[in-house]
């Protein structure tokens, strides 16, 4: 089943129509061939439903579908997670995006860190944060995600844990840090409903005044282990980590 993502005012519940525009409208049509009576998976990205629908008609530029079912997809985490990743070196943020989508993460910031080797200006950030959000929501349609997980504006380090400062959960992965143990506890007292914000450090790992910043504003310090682990690495092995631990 294929799924795409529309805008709310794009699904019409009184008359059980859905409108299907943009690029979405090639891909079907030419990429997929798919026909007028077959069917697909629509969301808003927006209220974690799915609506099943059926192809009516297909025009130049959107193609008419009639809405058959609404099902409520279950496939979110039951906590929202935010993954506060420092910017790392070349391609590297694309997958992490990717994957991080993939895992359920409810929204990513890109982080300025001090020892970050890229720095973007306004223009290239931008630029960026566009492609960023077309990875996030390109992974959102392959895992049959019931949202679009958002890829927010750059921020410094200090705008970063003001940020998270209203977050029930507030991590961040050290390499000073100790016992897997508290780790563990930490994860497993993770509950339903709460905003959970993970922050990851650049291949340089974050600066001590950063470290004692983010102390200051309430993160914790956990441990991932006796391994030191990539910048692409540590935020997937926490997020798989919470996925297992709120899924089961």
């Amino acid at each position: 089943m294929h799924q795409f993502f529309v805008e709310p005012g794009q699904i019409n519940l009184q008359d059980k129509s859905i409108i299907i525009s943009g690029q979405d409208v090639n891909h079907i049509r030419n990429v997929l061939r798919m026909k007028v009576g077959e069917e697909l998976s629509v969301s808003n990205g927006l209220d974690g439903r799915e609506y099943r629908c059926g192809i009516l008609a297909m025009e130049e530029e959107r193609i008419l579908c009639e809405l058959r079912f609404i099902r409520e997809t279950g496939v979110e985490l039951p906590a929202r997670i935010h993954l506060f990743q420092a910017l790392p070196k070349a391609d590297k943020m694309e997958l992490i995006i990717q994957k991080a989508v993939e895992l359920g993460v409810y929204s990513i910031v890109p982080v300025a860190a001090k020892r970050c080797v890229v720095k973007l200006d306004a223009g290239k950030a931008a630029a960026r944060r566009a492609r960023w959000q077309n990875i996030a929501q390109a992974a959102a349609k392959q895992s049959r995600r019931a949202v679009i997980p958002e890829v927010t504006e750059v921020r410094d380090f200090a705008g970063a844990v003001k940020a998270a400062s209203a977050m029930e959960v507030k991590l961040i992965p050290y390499e000073l840090a100790e016992d897997m143990s508290r780790t563990r506890r930490i994860l497993e007292n993770l509950r339903p409903g709460q905003d959970v914000a993970v922050f990851i450090g650049p291949e340089g790992g974050f600066a001590e005044e950063e470290i004692a910043l983010a102390l200051e504003g309430g993160l914790e310090p956990v441990t991932l282990g006796r391994r030191i682990l990539r910048t692409e690495t540590a935020g997937l092995t926490v997020l798989s980590w919470m996925v297992y631990l709120l899924e089961t």
